[in-house]
């Protein structure tokens, strides 16, 4: 009966651990509108994909993080809100916490598609940003289903978006 007891109380222990999730809190802002301008134009046209995603992945692995695949253009005002967001020193400091990132330029989805169909990513993406949250260690992409959560970032709060960035983290 002891042992049981015993057993129990390590297992919720051990759950209660796993469940708690790291968390992010934005203090300095309340309201997208209070983001810094203009807006950065956070990818580049002309980099190698492959090469950043494979060095991001490398260093995750290298760091223990998870990697932070940002897929997005230039022209598109949720990556760019994303980008600026993602500049705040809380937001900044959590991030390079918990994850290394990569920008990778999509265009207008017709550019470094080779990028998420390495996760299973093949049918057209849904919108932009979409964030691949990839564990270096197994390959497996953590945050299935939910890639295109940040499309409509410039519509969510930042705290918002923090929560589903805060989500994903180990």
């Amino acid at each position: 009966m002891m042992r049981r007891a015993l057993i129990a109380t390590m297992m919720l222990i051990g759950f209660a651990g796993a469940a708690a999730a790291p968390s992010l809190k934005v203090t300095s802002i309340s309201d997208l509108a209070q983001l810094p301008t203009p807006l950065p134009y956070p990818y580049d046209e002309k980099a190698n994909a492959d090469a950043q995603v494979n060095a991001a992945l490398a260093q995750a692995k290298a760091q223990h993080k998870l990697a932070f695949i940002d897929l997005g253009g230039n022209w598109c005002g949720d990556c760019r809100v994303l980008a600026s967001l993602m500049e705040l020193p809380e937001v900044r400091r959590f991030v390079n916490a918990h994850y290394v990132m990569v920008q990778v330029d999509v265009g207008r989805f017709n550019k470094n598609l080779q990028i998420p169909a390495r996760w299973g990513i093949t049918q057209r993406l849904e919108g932009v940003p979409a964030v691949l949250i990839v564990d270096p260690n197994t390959n497996a992409l953590i945050d299935k289903g939910h890639i295109a959560t940040l499309a409509d970032a410039r519509h969510m709060t930042p705290q918002a978006i923090a929560d589903w960035i805060a989500e994903w983290a180990r």
